[in-house]
């Protein structure tokens, strides 16, 4: 199942104190991301001078990139508190009228997973972002009334992981938007060991590299591994997480050196073997592989596209030449990032 996949990228339930404890607190301690990071630094100082709020923002990307924590950064570097809250959890207006009222001046409300809000909802944000107030319907049928409400000045901060499906009035309303991409291998070894040290774990710089390879670009991934490595290192009598150390762990794991697990083999596998490389159409091979289409275009193909071990073409799916030579013994391809 996905959510047993130690390589997702999406957020467990139980790992929301984890990451609060790594999550940086400042753009100085923020790692990678660099030209946002640029950006943001000089939006933020211009809006401290004006003594204004920072214009509403909207970052988008692949999930467990650093979105949230990008929003409690900005929180914090404006001075002011952050609410957080998700598309799909509010379903009436008067949801989203009890969160805008309940902020203060300089607030950040976070707002993940934007695309998934309704589109009614939308028209109540509308001028609660352009001019801070909020307009809503009492009663209904003849005796029904307008009531305007005053809001404090507060920054939006939408989080999205499909922006192509953000309506166009509301993704013009965000003054900042930004799109976030896979980390680098050395920004993903400088995480882990800034996580290490956070957790007091010793690390190598080799252990952390080992665990930068295999992270599929996403410093989620890379932190839950370094969780499920300590765990090897420790039972085993270690005293710090090596390069052998951490492949040893992580070969147990089933993450090979290109953070593909079982599941991402058995999708190239099967367009290898059984469909001589393909091109094969997704529903079959959604088929082939017991998962749902959805899950095999949203959660498996794009990490696969992006390391170019899978084509998308008109006629389907096929596996590269990359692909084949990884799956064959004793090829080694270079590394990503």
């Amino acid at each position: 199942m996905e959510g047993d996949r130690l390589v997702r990228a999406e957020a467990d339930g139980d790992e929301a104190q984890f990451e609060q404890t790594l999550r940086p607190r400042s753009l100085r301690e923020y790692v990678g991301q660099e030209r946002i990071k640029a950006n943001l630094s000089v939006f933020l100082e211009a809006a401290r001078q004006r003594r204004e709020p920072l214009d509403h923002v909207l970052l988008y990307g692949p999930p467990g990139l650093g979105k949230t924590t990008l929003a409690h950064v900005i929180a914090r570097e404006m001075g002011g508190g952050i609410q957080i809250t998700s598309g799909p959890s509010i379903e009436k207006a008067g949801d989203l009228a009890a969160i805008l009222t309940n902020l203060q001046p300089g607030d950040v409300l976070f707002l993940d997973e934007i695309h998934r809000l309704g589109r009614s909802l939308e028209e109540v944000l509308y001028p609660a972002l352009e001019d801070f107030v909020l307009d809503l319907v009492i009663g209904s049928g003849p005796g029904a009334r307008t009531v305007r409400l005053d809001l404090p000045h507060f920054t939006l901060v939408g989080a999205t992981t499909r922006v192509g499906l953000l309506s166009a009035p509301l993704r013009d309303r965000f003054g900042i938007v930004q799109h976030l991409d896979y980390y680098r291998l050395e920004e993903l070894a400088a995480i882990a060991c800034r996580s290490a040290d956070i957790l007091r774990i010793p690390i190598a710089d080799g252990g952390a590299l080992e665990i930068a390879r295999r992270a599929r670009g996403t410093p989620r991934i890379a932190n839950r591994l370094l969780r499920r490595i300590r765990d090897f290192v420790q039972v085993a009598g270690g005293t710090s997480i090596t390069e052998v150390a951490a492949a040893e762990a992580l070969e147990r794991l089933e993450v090979d050196r290109f953070g593909l697990d079982e599941v991402d083999r058995r999708i190239l596998e099967t367009i290898l073997n059984k469909f001589d490389g393909g091109p094969v159409g997704v529903a079959t091979l959604a088929a082939a592989v017991g998962e749902d289409r959805g899950t095999l275009e949203e959660i498996h193909e794009p990490y696969l596209l992006q390391i170019g071990f899978l084509d998308r073409t008109s006629r389907g799916r096929r596996t590269t030449r990359r692909a084949r030579e990884h799956l064959q013994p004793g090829q080694r391809p270079t590394d990503l990032f």
